[in-house]
């Protein structure tokens, strides 16, 4: 009994020990681990992405029209709500921002461009996670005896990690610096559709005023030809006219009649279109004021070009997306170095869910793998070879999102100053031929000129006010897209 005691007491210290040793060989193996994890961190930090070339500026240094315009604002200086003042075009605009459907597909490609780079940042850490399985399996009748049973059974808790990288190259950084810059780059163009989206509402207010103003003025024209038709006609049925005079009459009533319908039906579709831009019915007060009086813009400066390279989204996205170009080409080129992953874990086996977590059931796993293929027929090369033409387009559509910047800005600024002289010379016009409405009047009532002339001044004088109408228009127009091409500030910065 003495001895049974002895034996047992023997295997208890002897287990005790296995134990000890084992976990052991565990908590060396954590140490291990982090050992080689900090390493990996700090060898990581290497990439093997080029440095970016300063890129030549393909416009030229200085605008051809630009104006002297000392003291004045810069367009990313003012708020939107700074620079379109009317309330009315202020609630569309905010209508617009918060329902329309183009910019809302815009802000969900920013939201999966930032999860897309929260994945790829998290391949850079060791994934842990816990296990436990249970496994039954039946032997064959040669293994019975060794076993002693026919059904072995055997239940493992595990904890640990599973195939993660070591970044010694880089390869890992690059993909989520690539990530990270496309992200951006769809951040630039979310703002970039919102700023277009507050210049097309705008400018489609704009028609809207336009196509009132005229509809206004062929309406007047109808009424008062209306009325010299009613005197025309008894006049001829008095036997004082003629015929032709009357016909005169009805003739230009009739051309007044189509212009208005014609203008109405402008400004249906106008509407509707503004309806699209906002995502909902535009609500329309009555006009207050004149066109250009209720739709005052402040003057901008326009700066120098290469100003747009920092305040243009749609640069600044092409730029990101170039830098994007670059890290995929660091991550081709670690391909050719060999890639090292870490496998371990610690846990417990057993025969018996009972004693899963005894002492002496402890096992633990370290399997690090390194993996270089020698002949992958040029695919690898390939695969360098294609980011790097990746890169090249990239280059050429951020020099075309500059050239194309420029041209916007060239044609605002030209807009800008030929429609103000143009809109000098429309204003004559309609004084000169109000004028000669007037003249024609006073000759026509004293008997010296026949009612022709007063018809075709009534004619003229309508054709110059409608252009009058349009040229006030495309000049407010032209502000309006001197600011977009300047990259006027949404008020909204784009959240990091």
């Amino acid at each position: 009994m003495h001895e049974n005691h002895s034996g047992t007491s023997s295997a208890r210290r002897r287990q005790a020990r296995a134990g000890h040793e084992t976990g052991s060989s565990a908590h060396h193996w954590l140490v291990g681990t982090l050992a080689v994890a900090v390493l990996a961190m700090l060898s990581g930090c290497a990439s093997l992405a080029p440095a970016l070339d300063p890129i030549a500026l393909p416009v030229a240094s200085n605008w051809r029209t630009q104006p002297d315009t000392p003291g004045v604002a810069a367009a990313v200086d003012l708020a939107w709500r700074e620079y379109f003042t009317d309330p009315a075009l202020q609630a569309l605009i905010e209508t617009a921002l918060e329902n329309n459907r183009d910019l809302r597909v815009a802000v969900l490609r920013t939201e999966e461009a930032r999860a897309a780079f929260r994945i790829q940042r998290a391949q850079q850490a060791p994934m842990v996670g816990v296990g436990a399985q249970q496994i039954r399996t039946g032997l064959p009748d040669g293994l019975q005896p060794l076993a002693g049973r026919s059904v072995l059974e055997v239940n493992v808790a595990s904890v640990g990690i599973s195939s993660w990288e070591l970044d010694l190259w880089g390869r890992v950084r690059s993909m989520k610096t690539a990530a990270l810059e496309q992200w951006l780059a769809t951040e630039q163009g979310h703002r970039a559709v919102e700023l277009a989206l507050v210049a097309q509402v705008a400018d489609a207010y704009l028609g809207l005023r336009e196509l009132d103003e005229r509809i206004a003025l062929a309406r007047r024209t109808v009424e008062n030809q209306q009325e010299l038709e009613r005197i025309f006609q008894k006049r001829f049925e008095l036997g004082h006219g003629s015929r032709l005079e009357l016909t005169q009459v009805r003739t230009l009533l009739s051309q007044g009649k189509a212009l208005q319908v014609q203008l109405e039906l402008q400004r249906e579709q106008q509407r509707n279109a503004l309806a699209l831009l906002l995502g909902s019915d535009p609500q329309l007060p009555p006009p207050s004021a004149p066109m250009d009086e209720a739709l005052v813009m402040p003057e901008l400066r326009p700066g120098l070009p290469s100003d747009l390279l920092a305040n243009r989204p749609d640069i600044l996205a092409a730029e990101h997306a170039l830098r994007a170009r670059q890290a995929n080409i660091g991550a081709a080129r670690a391909a050719f170095f060999p890639r090292i992953a870490l496998t371990g874990g610690a846990g417990s086996v057993s025969t018996s869910l009972s004693d899963l977590f005894s002492s002496g059931t402890r096992v633990w796993l370290f399997q690090p793998t390194i993996e270089l293929p020698i002949f992958d027929a040029g695919m690898r090369q390939a695969n360098l070879d294609a980011s790097v033409v990746r890169r090249d387009i990239a280059i050429a559509e951020y020099e075309r999102a500059i050239q194309a910047a420029f041209r916007d800005v060239s044609d605002a600024l030209a807009a800008r100053q030929k429609l103000t002289e143009q809109l000098v010379v429309a204003r004559q016009a309609h004084a000169e031929q109000s004028e000669r409405l007037k003249l024609a009047r006073m000759l026509f009532d004293a008997g010296s000129a026949a009612h022709l002339e007063v018809l075709d001044a009534e004619r003229d004088l309508l054709a110059v006010e409608q252009q009058l109408v349009q040229v006030r228009r495309a000049a407010l127009s032209s502000q309006i897209g001197l600011y977009a091409a300047l990259g006027g500030d949404t008020n909204q910065p784009p959240k990091r």
